[in-house]
């Protein structure tokens, strides 16, 4: 029995692998090519999931990294990987579909567990000690779960990962002083002076965004406009923020100016461009603070050039890292520690969990035996009992059920907990 719960263990979990584009191992510029507009991704994760024959997928996007969860058939060698890009980015040419195959991370079984548990505790992210991530991994679950792509060994990956991640940030050191987009922004803008009243216009109404300008809210800045291509998720955001919803299309009209433009979308384009940049300064000369955290930057290059600008960016938040990395090296070692003890745990779990799925089948078997044992083997016997005889057997019968329906689990579970 043991050595066949293992193998049902062991197959699921080799199964699990992951497909990473981050910071470490591609630009930041080209990651923002594989990112997906939300009203697109469950036709196209759907088919790629049925191409490559996967039974589970997740996919996780952020600033700075792009990454798929799945379980099923692997995708490793060049041909797997190139049907993977064919598939889900068809526009991409056959030189750029090259290029991040080449470019691809890739890890299986306990290494995809690793790395997950790794980038929800924030050790392997650019900005080490950013707690925002543990936000991400749920809402890329809940997104996939509400798609219906993912099962039962990713619901228990994730729940491991963030219950593991939130033990990270609160056992050990590795968030404070925390240097995220939302405190690097702040902070910025608190080194410059700029006053509470400042006219901060916002493009993009994501998950980013959202933070960075509650947290401004929280810290006192009063004076919000926000522009997003869909208007109701602009005006939920102006709602949080007491301040003003506007249609993105409405963008090059805009004269009120601004002293700080938040911009963080997800489209693969320029959105302020040269000329729309001039229109929002409405004529206004003085030096204005530009924080453009998306991938590929919404910034067109020539506004820095041409203007005089205080410009955060997400490639500049990469030298922070490594000076992060330096100063909390002890607290990653702790952090790994964590991370250990929570993949024997997440072991366990998955062997208990395949005990209760292979045994899912036994309380209709012991409910069959009795049938047949009742109905046809003793049916005779049973016939010429009188009726308290009759009510006897069944009250034994019953007990019996009961009983072999969860004995078997109890042992099985016992079994494994010893090997352990």
């Amino acid at each position: 029995m043991l050595v066949y719960f293992c193998e049902v263990y062991m197959s699921k979990y080799s199964q699990f692998q992951v497909i990473a584009f981050t910071y470490s191992n591609i630009a930041v510029e080209e990651i923002g090519l594989l990112q997906i507009e939300e009203d697109q991704r469950e036709v196209r994760l759907t088919a790629v999931k049925e191409v490559l024959g996967w039974d589970e997928l997740i996919f996780l996007s952020t600033c700075n990294r792009v990454e798929f969860l799945f379980c099923g058939k692997p995708a490793s060698t060049i041909e797997e990987l190139t049907l993977f890009f064919r598939t889900l980015y068809p526009n991409f040419s056959p030189e750029k579909a090259d290029q991040f195959v080449k470019s691809t991370a890739y890890f299986h079984g306990d290494n995809a567990m690793n790395h997950l548990l790794r980038v929800a505790s924030s050790i392997d992210s650019m900005v080490v000690g950013e707690r925002e991530i543990i936000t991400q991994v749920r809402n890329a679950f809940e997104q996939s779960r509400e798609m219906k792509l993912s099962g039962d060994f990713l619901r228990l990956a994730i729940k491991q990962t963030i219950e593991t991640a939130k033990k990270v940030y609160t056992e050990t050191a590795i968030s404070r002083k925390p240097v995220s987009v939302v405190s690097l922004a702040y902070h910025r803008m608190r080194d410059l002076n700029i006053p509470l009243e400042a006219r901060i216009v916002i493009i993009g109404a994501g998950v980013t965004n959202t933070n960075l300008s509650r947290f401004l809210k929280k810290h006192g800045y009063t004076n919000f406009v926000v522009f997003n291509r869909t208007f109701s998720k602009a005006q939920k955001l102006a709602d949080v923020l007491h301040g003003k919803a506007l249609p993105f299309a409405s963008l090059s009209e805009y004269r009120e100016g601004f002293d700080v433009l938040i911009s963080c979308t997800g489209t693969d384009t320029h959105l302020v461009t040269p000329e729309i940049y001039r229109s929002l300064l409405h004529n206004e000369t003085d030096k204005k603070l530009v924080i453009d955290i998306a991938i590929p930057q919404d910034l067109h290059p020539t506004v820095l050039k041409d203007h005089d600008v205080f410009h955060i960016s997400v490639s500049s938040l990469q030298k922070i890292s490594e000076k992060n990395l330096k100063e909390r090296s002890s607290e990653i070692c702790h952090v790994e520690e964590l991370i250990d003890f929570s993949m024997l745990q997440f072991e366990r779990l998955n062997k208990e969990r395949n005990v209760e799925l292979a045994m899912r089948a036994v309380p209709q078997k012991v409910k069959d035996i009795k049938s047949m044992a009742m109905n046809e083997v003793f049916k005779d016997e049973i016939a010429n009992l009188d009726v308290n005889s009759k009510e006897v057997l069944e009250k034994i019968m019953g007990y019996m059920e009961k009983k072999y329906m969860s004995m078997p689990m109890k042992m099985a579970k016992e079994i494994l907990l010893k090997s352990d």
